[in-house]
Order: C-alpha cells, then sequence, then structure tokens
C-alpha cells in the first residue's frame, strides 16, 4: 500500500524505512530539504519538500492513491491540520498524528484523529495504527508455542464488553492500550475505538482468532 509520512525527523524517517522495507510505498514530506539525509542513500520513496498540509504538496505526495497518513512533524498544530486534510478531504483511512502535548491528545481522538502523545510515543504503535490488519506478535515463550499478540478488531466489536474476545475466542485477554496507557480489563470494561487490544494466544490458535475478530460477533 501506499503511505505519505509528514516529517522527515528520527521519528519519520524510521517509519518511512520500515515501512519500505516491509514492502510499501513511501512518501515522505518534510519542509526542510536537508532532512531527507536521513532516510540514507538506499531509500527508494519520494520525497517532497513543502507544507505537510498544504493540498498541491499532499498531491505530489500521492495522497490521493494513499491508504494511510502520519503527521509526526515537530508542531503539534501542524499535525492535527495536516491529518484533518488527509482524512476529511481525501478519505484516508487509516491517520495517525503525533501530539506533544498529552492533554490534548484525547481531545483530538474525540474529532476523530487517532492520536499518540510524544511521551508515550513508540514506532510500533504507529506503524500498527497505519497497517492494522491481522496481529502483531509482541513476546514468545521459549518452546515459541504461546505468543502475546496485539490483534486488530473489526469496527463492531467497539461498544462490546471487551470479555466478548475470550467468549468467542481461544485467546486470552491480556490488557488494552487506550490513549497512550494501559488497562488490564475486567468483566465491565467496554472495548472503545482506539483501543490497541493484547491477546496471550497459542501459535495454532493465532489464525482463527484473526479470522474471528476480522468479522462482526455476530458473523461468528
Amino acid at each position: 500500500m501506499h503511505v505519505v509520512i509528514m516529517g522527515c525527523g528520527r521519528v519519520g524517517s524510521g517509519l518511512a524505512l520500515e515501512l519500505e522495507a516491509a514492502g510499501h510505498t513511501v512518501a515522505i514530506i518534510d519542509q526542510n530539504r536537508e532532512s531527507f539525509r536521513r532516510l540514507g542513500p538506499n531509500f527508494n520513496g519520494r520525497t517532497v519538500a513543502g507544507v505537510g498540509f498544504d493540498r498541491d504538496t499532499l498531491l505530489e505526495a500521492g495522497i490521493a492513491e494513499a491508504h494511510a497518513f502520519a503527521a509526526v512533524s515537530n508542531g503539534d498544530n501542524s499535525n492535527i491540520l495536516a491529518a484533518r486534510v488527509a482524512r476529511e478531504t481525501y478519505g484516508v483511512e487509516n491517520v495517525v498524528a503525533r501530539i506533544y502535548d498529552a492533554g490534548r491528545a484525547e481531545i483530538y481522538q474525540r474529532l476523530g484523529i487517532p492520536t499518540v502523545a510524544t511521551v508515550l510515543w513508540t514506532t510500533d504503535q504507529i506503524l500498527r495504527r497505519l497497517v492494522p490488519e491481522g496481529s502483531r506478535s509482541e513476546w514468545r515463550d521459549a518452546s515459541g508455542l504461546i505468543q502475546l499478540c496485539e490483534v486488530h478488531l473489526e469496527a463492531s466489536w467497539y461498544g462490546r464488553p471487551a470479555s466478548l474476545i475470550e467468549e468467542l475466542t481461544p485467546a486470552r485477554l491480556a490488557f488494552i492500550t487506550r490513549l497512550g496507557e494501559g488497562l488490564i480489563p475486567d468483566d465491565k470494561t467496554v472495548l472503545q475505538e482506539g483501543d490497541l487490544v493484547h491477546v496471550m494466544v497459542t501459535e495454532k490458535d493465532l489464525a482463527q482468532v484473526d479470522a474471528t475478530l476480522a468479522q462482526t460477533p455476530e458473523g461468528h
């Protein structure tokens, strides 16, 4: 798929290189051409000098055919503005914005723009929001038979009890990351849009868990 990144700092350049290594096409935007040096000589994606929320700049970066957009510049306002343009003007489905002010991150989440506060930032969290399909292994036991995985939920799971995951799959719910903070769910926990869900599952059951969570609970 094609991903557009705004901001070629350490995080933006790292995301670009990881996404390209995973087989995706990447365009990265930055106002400072010198920033593109962080990508190294082997980067094959597009580099676009300009303002990341400018429509001509976004079009040059291929926003019209993009499947994902990450706004990871140094400015909160620029990031949220660019993310909203990508989502609302160009209909990009997977959008995430980097926010320095953690107190504002929740507000932007409610506007429909997934955010990651800088103090809680990890490249894996951003990649997960950009490329959400399937599971992402985070830990394996010594035998390799049991995994801790972050799983992707079909949208209709949100608003349902978290315990439904254990009722309909052989996985065990380990914890949820919500607005950058971890929580251990109980029988009253309800899944919310933007939750990152982590489960314990055996290797042999992983495909079944992915398949169940990729459809509506009623479809199981």
